[in-house]
């Protein structure tokens, strides 16, 4: 099994570039540079924008540097905040980071490190061993790279003696020696990130029951992991670039890396959060792209949550005549636009048809053919805007009945149904969800003012949205919460088969004027279900009736359920069958057993209802079967297999936070529109599609993401951009029905190098990663997999055939836009929604449900976690610096080998994180964090950091903050993982997909030197898979070339 909590189941080489800058010289061999893309002629100069200082992670959530009370410590300087930092950072500087002082007598200081003696014998903090450590150790600098503009080159030629990589070392800092910090606690920002382990050093050997059978010794390459492409000193590189001057929508730099934090500024282009592509140069015909073997995509996030310095989407209202569209392909007005004849007519960027400007928003053209009200009109000059539309474009009451007319759009309304099963009641789950609930719907502010009687719900629910309250058994409670009753009533549907609403009035109300009845529920209803013994929960009969109350509005619907739904409508069957992992008919347990949850969902989707189905199980639940709910309407599967309060508790909470938080739109229908000679072939996602073009979603948030397939319908012009534009009708939280244009233009090449040069890796691999799974329900994984690796190595070949063709066959060459592309195809091999070994159905669909709705920065945060030494934190670690920036630590290479017996290692996904605590890690680290003094008296449910007055406590918690800030999650669980004591150990080395774990596939290419005889599965590493990848290209060109002297030895002349 993978997860650790389900079901209680235990638990020379010449090193690579830094990611190269867009407008550097190219390498030589690339004949082409991207054409530069015009920005739009009516846009004016760009302001001078002033560096961006806080981060939204900045807040006063954040705790204060904070002095050991053995005086350890050294001082540390406050932040010199500037008075001209924006709000965020004002709000660091109100942190209260004063520079410690010395203690006097009277004061309530604490004593400085000179005053008070340490702890024992040791002098200063320090969590590592005596002697010199390797962590010191560093990658390469950057002069030590080779020069951009020359190929990435991994393997040397053949008949040359493999030369061993060289790291640039530090010498360790004597152990608890009075500052300076160790040389692994620099600033991050001004090298490249520490690699705290070279090859050649001890690190710690994998774990047995981590790893299975391994590639035999004799057939392995040995290659120097230090050598290969590493994600971590891309990503910090591509930071670097962003942490000061922001992102220009228009400019030729390509779009950041989808796990950089940045600002964007909109010239006429959508901010990459909102849309990103493959490759920014598109091919110029279809016979280019098939010659490059690149994916063409699009990943539109088109409710992407913003930065607050980038400020909000403006809202354009056009009044009943609603926003200008194009007469031919209706696509919306927009800064691409071209208006001529003096400004009576405009020439669409799609399609090129030419439209008649109405006169009440005709414009005269100044002498430089814009548009006099420019400044006024956002539509024209940005690349993202919401446009309020008239009743045309409200949803029909009942689109399938003639005569049917549009209903008034009103705020979202949502509905809770919960499980008052025995095993929900046991389990606590019902008492947590009520507590929750309570504290989210209303505000626990002392001192808030009443307003005729009731106190405000708290920020994120719509003024006028309504919620409902149901829970269910083998029966079904309604509960009246009219406003003016004191206590709320029950009333019972016994027959789930027959549902109907018994309320009229009282079932939907405003949380402002129920506020007595709602939380007299909340408080009694764990108390009122305490003594039952009902086993049976019929999700289906709360489902019903949600759909009968929201028909004609719609609405949300969350629904917790602990077990499998055996009675009732849509009743089913444990079907988990085991001798089905890895075989071929796996792929059936992927798929619903039962049409009813797919046609409720079809039907929720017509009525404008999204649901987010919230499961607790304890055994199989069939959530491929469920799980059709939220897939289809836009929502979400939350996953808690053997709910533990101590464990989940938070975790529940912050989720509920985001459902009821986040922006959400009902009643939604997107549409991607390219410009001639371009269409979009196919949709990846969590949806429902009734035509070729139309995504439909009953709701669709913030965290919601969609890839589109593109494919050429005939050549284009290398002279003009390719255009594209997003358009999302829908209805806000609010209540006011919008379109909401996201458009982007990109420029066009023939030259294969350019397609390349300008490709952008997050986008790819979260394109693949979507097609993949919507392949995994047609194709068994084994099948999913190989078409993974085949694309890899497709792209690459075809990159070394077309751009690099002189070099030595033995000679890895990668694009430096590619470089990362084995490991993040292993990466996607090794997710549980793909990997091979035995994986939970349940935890597989979940995962697959996962990646499917990511967008790509919380895809690639998935595929390759964060890890950072925490025992090695310097002093500034974790606080925010001059600049009110949080100084981040340097990250590591996820593997093993870089770790040390008596370390302490955070891996984050922005989903959980784990601590690895060593066996020999010192007893001040687990003071310092938890407050004790050795590993066997930790409380391992635990998953959060407790909050100590030391150092390391706030470094820590501030950077579980920052991450769950850039995550949007509102909770990252911090599990724990003793060293060979703990099963959280076997998720925390899945996490390391540098090293051999997750099985990944039985063998398919007996050719490959990384395959055993026998055909057994195996555990790939990082350099296992490059090489693998490397001997199939290998293979490929001496084919080819040996195919090529057949076919000239037969040639003759006439």
């Amino acid at each position: 099994m993978d997860d650790p909590r389900q079901y209680g189941h235990q638990q020379g080489h010449s090193p690579p570039m830094q990611g190269q800058q867009y407008a550097q010289q190219p390498p030589q061999y690339l004949q082409h540079s991207p054409q530069r893309l015009v920005q739009p002629s009516h846009q004016p100069p760009n302001p001078p924008f002033a560096a961006y200082n806080a981060p939204p992670h900045l807040n006063p959530n954040l705790a204060p540097p904070v002095q050991d009370p053995t005086g350890r410590l050294s001082p540390m300087h406050s932040p010199a905040v500037s008075p001209g930092l924006d709000h965020l950072t004002q709000g660091v500087a109100q942190m209260g980071l004063q520079r410690p002082q010395t203690s006097t007598p009277g004061s309530d200081h604490l004593p400085s490190p000179a005053v008070v003696p340490a702890r024992g014998k040791r002098a200063a903090r320090a969590y590592h061993n005596e002697g010199p450590s390797p962590a010191a150790q560093m990658q390469p600098s950057l002069a030590d790279y080779e020069q951009p503009g020359q190929h990435s080159s991994y393997f040397p030629p053949q008949g040359q003696p493999q030369q061993p990589g060289t790291a640039v070392g530090h010498q360790q800092q004597p152990h608890y020696q009075e500052a300076p910090p160790p040389p692994l606690g620099r600033d991050p920002r001004t090298a490249p990130p520490a690699s705290y382990h070279d090859s050649n050093g001890p690190g710690i050997p994998q774990p047995p029951h981590t790893a299975g059978q391994r590639i035999p010794a004799k057939q392995r390459v040995r290659i120097d992991p230090d050598h290969i492409p590493s994600p971590v000193a891309v990503q910090e590189a591509d930071q670097s670039l962003y942490r000061v001057e922001p992102y220009l929508t228009c400019s030729r730099n390509p779009a950041p890396l989808a796990t950089t934090d940045f600002v964007a500024v909109d010239q006429g282009n959508c901010n990459p959060r909102f849309i990103r592509m493959t490759t920014y140069n598109l091919p110029t015909s279809d016979d280019l792209a098939l010659a490059s073997q690149l994916p063409l995509g699009l990943i539109v996030q088109p409710f992407a949550a913003l930065r607050p310095e980038e400020g909000s989407i403006p809202v354009v209202d056009f009044g009943e005549t609603g926003p200008p569209r194009c007469e031919r392909c209706r696509g919306y007005v927009n800064a691409w636009c071209t208006f001529v004849e003096g400004g009576q007519k405009y020439i669409c960027n799609l399609c090129g048809a030419t439209t008649q400007v109405a006169s009440e928003y005709f414009s005269h053209l100044d002498m430089s053919q814009r548009r006099m009200d420019l400044d006024q009109r956002p539509e024209l000059r940005l690349g993202s805007v919401d446009f309020v539309v008239n009743r045309d474009y409200w949803v029909q009451d009942n689109p399938n009945l003639p005569g049917s007319q549009p209903r008034e759009p009103k705020p979202l309304h949502h509905v809770f149904a919960i499980d008052v099963s025995y095993t929900s009641v046991q389990s606590g789950l019902v008492k947590e969800i009520c507590t929750h609930l309570k504290e989210l719907l209303f505000p626990p502010k002392e001192g808030q003012a009443e307003v005729n009687g009731v106190f405000p719900p708290r920020k994120g629910l719509p003024l006028g949205a309504k919620i409902a309250i149901m829970t269910f058994d083998r029966t079904v409670q309604f509960y009246n919460l009219k406003p003016g009753l004191d206590q709320a009533q029950m009333l019972v549907v016994p027959d789930i088969t027959d549902m109907f609403l018994p309320l009229n009035d009282g079932f939907l109300v405003d949380p402002l004027e129920s506020r007595l009845a709602i939380e007299g529920l909340l408080d009694s209803l764990p108390a009122l279900t305490a003594e039952t013994s009902i086993v049976e929960a019929a999700m289906t009969g709360p489902l019903k009736a949600a759909m009968l109350a929201l028909k004609s509005i719609g609405g949300q619907l969350n629904i917790f359920q602990t077990s499998l739904p055996t009675i009732g409508l849509g009743a089913l069957k444990h079907r988990e069958d085991n001798k089905l992992y890895g075989t071929d008919k796996e792929k059936t347990l992927f798929g619903p057993q039962d049409p009813f949850y797919r046609i409720a969902a079809e039907e929720c989707v017509e009525a404008g209802i999204g649901i987010n189905l919230f499961l607790f199980p304890s055994q199989y639940i069939d959530a491929a079967t469920l799980g059709a709910l939220p897939g289809l309407t836009g929502g979400d599967l939350f996953f808690h297999p053997r709910f533990n309060p101590v464990r989940d508790g938070r975790t529940l909470r912050a989720e509920l936070g985001r459902v009821l938080q986040r922006e959400t739109a009902y009643s939604v229908t997107m549409r991607i529109r390219c410009s001639n000679g371009l269409r979009v072939a196919d949709h990846y996602g969590n949806f429902f599609q009734r035509n070729v073009t139309d995504l439909e979603f009953g709701t669709i948030d913030a965290d919601k993401a969609v890839a589109a397939k593109i494919k050429h319908e005939g050549k284009l012009d290398e002279k003009a951009d390719a255009h594209f534009q997003c358009a999302a009708l829908y209805t806000s939280a609010n209540g006011e029905r919008r379109v909401r244009v996201h458009n982007l233009a990109v420029p066009v090449s023939s030259l294969i190098s350019g397609v390349f040069r300008a490709a952008d890796m997050d986008t790819t691999i979260t394109f693949l990663t979507k097609e993949a799974i919507t392949h995994a329900s047609s194709k068994t994984l084994r099948q999913v997999r190989e078409q993974l690796t085949d694309t890899c190595v497709s792209s690459l070949l075809a990159y070394r055939k077309h751009c690099a063709s002189s070099t030595s066959p033995a000679q890895l060459i990668l694009p430096e836009s590619f470089k990362l592309f084995p490991l993040y195809s292993l990466a996607v091999i090794k997710t549980k929604a793909l990997k091979g070994g035995t994986v939970a159905s349940d935890v597989r669909t979940w995962a697959m449900r996962q990646l499917k709705a990511m967008g790509a920065s919380a895809t690639v945060r998935m595929l390759y976690p964060r890890m950072m030494a925490v025992h090695l934190f310097a002093d500034d670690v974790g606080f925010p610096d001059e600049r009110g920036q949080l100084v981040l630590p340097p990250l590591m290479r996820t593997s093993y080998s870089r770790m040390e017996p008596h370390g302490a290692y955070l891996v984050e996904n922005g989903e959980r994180a784990i601590l690895w605590l060593g066996q020999a890690v010192s007893p001040q680290v687990l003071q310092d964090l938890y407050g004790v003094d050795n590993l066997d008296e930790l409380d391992t449910r635990l998953s959060t950091l407790p909050n100590l007055p030391t150092r390391l406590s706030a470094q820590l918690r501030n950077m579980i903050t920052y991450f769950e800030s850039r995550s949007g999650v509102g909770c990252i669980p911090v599990l724990i993982a003793r060293q060979n004591i703990d099963g959280t150990e076997f998720e925390f080395s899945n996490m390391l997909v540098e090293d051999s774990n997750n099985e990944q596939a039985r063998s398919a290419h007996p050719p490959c030197t990384c395959t055993l005889a026998d055909g057994s599965r195996l555990q790939l590493s990082y350099v296992d898979y490059l090489c693998m990848c490397h001997q199939k290209i290998q293979s490929t060109l001496m084919g080819e070339k040996n195919k090529d002297v057949a076919d000239s030895s037969s040639w003759t002349t006439w």
